[in-house]
């Protein structure tokens, strides 16, 4: 079997989470894998320096460099399968096609985003659904909201949770957990604090959480700072106009890009992590938290509930008393803090890339056979005009 792999989204240095995702679920086949060719489609200009063609040791991989945009067709004929790990249009017709979908934020929380994104991520899904001959979603809640807006066939879908490279979130000790100490000081952090990771968007609930760490301060439970780590996202005057107004203004850290061990340091080093976002499709910061050993205050609903299975603090979203009180709850509670460092180091055991890797490799397996579905989802009566809405 030749399956082929779309790697635009970890071309550049600096992955995004789906990056991260496509990158280590490559690794990882490389590592499981002694049977089946993979086929690793780029597509950069020649003088494009920013993306770097993939290099891994393994020799089943070669790179199908597309220089001049000839497209899937062209540069993968003779592919078996071809993997698109994030929404894209899919141009690929000589052989099946598996997709993952790693949320519906544009249908689910459409404020999040601009009209022009949504409609791009529309044609793009409406796109998946007709043409992938199978879907993998990264959680249950994803695959839910794929059924509840879409008339697509469950027997097209597979939940594949994804992995974490535990090679960069591990829990520090002794010297190990001083020297992290060190590096958070270095970036401006002195003493106790709460962390927050992810990208500046509404959807992430960043205005609940202000509101929130003001009121320990003022109630004096939390003597410590806030540190907010992540890149700038859409619509950030209202959380700019926010962080001005506040008293609090100087206790609120944002040390803006930071390296994945860095990141280590921040979470092995915070003596709360929240991350009380409104929708997630997965939520990759909660379990990078629970492989440091973090406690952790998470949101009720979407993917998050689901990832945390009981290992976190679980919260409303759209409450910012009941995020103080569980900030209250761990720093004052030294039995509660404990018990969520130990849960959280558990729960971290059930998810790795090369479990990913292993289901994954079965869907490809199912697909080639030809038992993972087809998209004939529009031969079933569904009328014309009631397609996708």
């Amino acid at each position: 079997m030749r399956v082929a792999i779309n790697c635009r989204s970890f071309l550049k240095e600096n992955k995004t989470g789906i990056g991260r995702y496509a990158f280590n679920l490559v690794r990882s086949l490389g590592e499981i894998d002694p049977d089946n060719e993979y086929w690793l489609y780029a597509r950069k200009r020649i003088l494009d320096f920013r993306r770097r063609l993939p290099r891994f040791s393994s020799g089943k991989f070669k790179v199908k460099a597309d220089y001049f945009n000839r497209g899937t067709d062209a540069v993968l004929r003779g592919a078996d399968v071809y993997h698109s790990p994030s929404l894209d249009f899919i141009g690929f017709t000589s052989g099946k096609v598996v997709v993952t979908v790693h949320d519906l934020i544009y249908k689910v929380f459409p404020q999040g985003h601009t009209p022009e994104t949504r409609d791009i991520s529309e044609r793009q899904m409406r796109e998946v659904v007709r043409k992938a001959d199978h879907i993998i979603c990264c959680s249950q809640a994803t695959l839910d909201d794929l059924v509840r807006h879409f008339p697509v066939d469950k027997a097209r879908l597979s939940v594949i949770h994804q992995g974490v490279d535990k090679g960069v979130f591990f829990p520090l000790r002794g010297q190990a957990l001083a020297a992290a100490r060190r590096v958070v000081q270095q970036k401006g952090v002195d003493g106790p604090f709460l962390l927050f990771v992810g990208t500046l968007e509404p959807r992430k609930n960043l205005l609940h959480l202000l509101e929130a760490f003001e009121r320990v301060k003022a109630r004096g439970t939390f003597r410590g700072r806030l540190v907010v780590i992540g890149m700038r996202g859409w619509m950030m005057e209202q959380l700019q106009t926010r962080l001005a107004g506040m008293k609090a203004r100087a206790d609120v850290i944002l040390p803006g890009f930071v390296t994945d061990e860095e990141l280590r340091c921040f979470y092995n080093c915070a003596d709360v992590f929240i991350f009380p976002s409104f929708y997630e499709g997965f939520g990759f910061p909660v379990l990078e938290a629970f492989c440091c050993g973090a406690p952790v205050i998470t949101s009720r609903g979407s993917a998050c509930g689901e990832v945390a299975a009981g290992a976190a603090e679980m919260i409303d979203p759209e409450s910012p008393a009941e995020i103080s009180e569980a900030i209250r709850r761990i720093v004052h509670d030294e039995g509660c803090r404990q018990r969520l460092k130990a849960a959280a180091l558990k729960r971290a055991e059930d998810f790795s890339f090369r479990k990913t890797a292993e289901e994954t490799l079965r869907v490809y397996q199912r697909v080639f056979k030809g038992k993972g579905g087809h998209p004939s989802c529009f031969s079933r009566g569904i009328p014309k005009d009631k397609e996708l809405q």
